[in-house]
Parts: C-alpha cells; sequence; structure tokens
C-alpha cells in the first residue's frame, strides 16, 4: 500500500516537472524572439541598437505587432486542435538574425502529440492557424499603412516589396492610388503586417503536412501536393527565382505525400467544405508573384 502510494506521488511529480519544463521552455523562446525581433525593428526604424541601446524601445512596435500575428497564427492552431481532443505543445517561438535584411525570427511551431482522427479535425486545426494569423495581418497591416506615407521614389536600384491583392486594397483604401514617380514608405508596423500576410502565404502553400496540405489532403487527396511543387517549379522558372527555394524548403520541411487519417472513412462535412474555400480565397488574396524585386 505504501509503495503504490509512493509511485503515484512520484507520478504526480514527474508529471509535474514535464509540464513545467514544457511551459519554461516555450516562454524562454519567447522572449528570446521578443528580443531578436526588437532589435531588428529598430533597425527598420533607422535605429542601430548596437550603437545606442536606448533607441531599442524604436523597435518595440514592429516586434509586437509581428508577434501578435505569429502568435494569433499558433494558438488558432493550439485551441483547434484542444477542441478535438489531440493534445499540442505551446508555440514555439523560433529567434532569428536581427540584423537587415533579415526580421529577428523564423516564425513559430506547435507540436502535435497524437495523429489526427478524421478530415474534419484536419480541416479545423490546419486552416485555423491561417485564418487567425490572415485577421491579425489584416488588422496589423491596416493600421501600419495609416502610419506611413507616400514620398518620391527615390533615384538608384533598390530592394523593393511585392504586393498580395489584399496589401493593394488596403493601401489603395488609405492613400487612393499612388501616383507615378512616387511610392509607398512603409513604417515599421506596416512591414510587421506585410510579413504576416507573407507568412499567412507561405503556411497556406498546398504541400505535405503545411497548413494548406492538411486542408487540401482533407477536401481534394494527396495529388494536390505534387502539383503544387510543380506549380512553384514553373513559377521559379518564370516569374521569381525565389520559388524554386520555396519550393525545395517546403518539401523538405513537410514532405511531398501527407500521411492518412485515422479515421479516414468519415465523411467531411459541408462546413468543413466551406472553410476550406475561406483558407483557399485568403491563399489567394495573399499570394504575390514577386515578393522581392530590384527596381
Amino acid at each position: 500500500m505504501s509503495r503504490c502510494r509512493i509511485q503515484a506521488v512520484n507520478g504526480h511529480e514527474n508529471a509535474g516537472r514535464r509540464e513545467t519544463v514544457s511551459i519554461i521552455l516555450p516562454l524562454f523562446l519567447f522572449m528570446l524572439t521578443a528580443f531578436t525581433t526588437v532589435i531588428a525593428g529598430a533597425f527598420l526604424d533607422g535605429v542601430n541598437p548596437l550603437k545606442h541601446p536606448v533607441g531599442l524601445l524604436r523597435g518595440v512596435p514592429f516586434s509586437a505587432s509581428l508577434l501578435f500575428i505569429l502568435g494569433a497564427h499558433e494558438m488558432g492552431h493550439y485551441f483547434a486542435s484542444r477542441r478535438h481532443g489531440t493534445p499540442s505543445s505551446l508555440p514555439f517561438f523560433i529567434p532569428g538574425p536581427p540584423i537587415p535584411p533579415m526580421i529577428g525570427t523564423f516564425g513559430a511551431v506547435i507540436k502535435a502529440k497524437s495523429p489526427i482522427t478524421t478530415r474534419n479535425a484536419l480541416v479545423d486545426i490546419g486552416a485555423a492557424g491561417p485564418l487567425a494569423g490572415f485577421i491579425a495581418a489584416v488588422i496589423i497591416t491596416a493600421w501600419g499603412i495609416r502610419l506611413s506615407h507616400v514620398g518620391a521614389k527615390p533615384s538608384g536600384e533598390a530592394v523593393n516589396l511585392g504586393a498580395s491583392l489584399i496589401f493593394k486594397s488596403l493601401s489603395y483604401l488609405t492613400f487612393g492610388r499612388i501616383p507615378d514617380g512616387s511610392e509607398l514608405f512603409l513604417h515599421p508596423v506596416g512591414f510587421a503586417g506585410w510579413a504576416g500576410l507573407y507568412i499567412t502565404f507561405i503556411n497556406l502553400m498546398p504541400i505535405g503536412q503545411s497548413d494548406g496540405g492538411h486542408v487540401c489532403y482533407a477536401v481534394l487527396g494527396r495529388a494536390v501536393s505534387i502539383s503544387a511543387v510543380l506549380s512553384l517549379a514553373l513559377l521559379g522558372v518564370f516569374i521569381w527565382q525565389g520559388w524554386l527555394v520555396w519550393g525545395v524548403l517546403a518539401a523538405a520541411a513537410a514532405g511531398i505525400r501527407h500521411p492518412p487519417v485515422v479515421d479516414g472513412h468519415v465523411p467531411i462535412s459541408g462546413r468543413r467544405k466551406a472553410i476550406s474555400v475561406a483558407a483557399m480565397a485568403v491563399f489567394a488574396l495573399t499570394f504575390m508573384p514577386m515578393p522581392f524585386y530590384i527596381g
């Protein structure tokens, strides 16, 4: 009897330690990513925080905006997973180099701790992140564009950002048609919104076990993933070579084939088909043929 009690106590203690570790690592990575994105934001706002540490405060708006978008995306996955009884980790934010042209982070991920059982659950979990992140990115982008200004286009060549349909629409609602010889100079908050829209598109690419891959596999099957990789290859050859890099990275990270769900015989509901359509609409709204170009 005593031995059983001791084992039970030890079991609770071990579970408590695991729970503590599962919270400490995500929290540490979040704080580290907050620091690196603050540095990146200060550089974007024209301050070198390595020479002027007080200038770090100038990077807070960019950092907070970008982390809000990434956090909304990952928590969308997290709560959808919990709703379907699929255990998952808290979001792991990934810090990155804060020196331009880097933005201080490589994004964030969560880790599923058990297989997803049905295609309905696959749609909900796969789409929840990009849809939540898209809403957050639209809010931040609209706010950031209002903080931006239109000015004379500088002479000489520079790296320019491409514009998705949703970004162009938000810009037009704020400034109208930008005249020839002028261009939009983005505030760091606006750049955080642009980055959030771009990240949403990348996650919705229907390849392997990406978010878009989950959704398309659930509704259309495996053939979509191979078609998407071939499409990226064509875009890379004829439009922007960076798509070749993304195609390789996406195939390596998410794979090309999606594993089957546990209960594949369960039919997909009409509501999940509507969610899939919404996710693909967001995919179209955030697509940009050339995310970066020299001009």
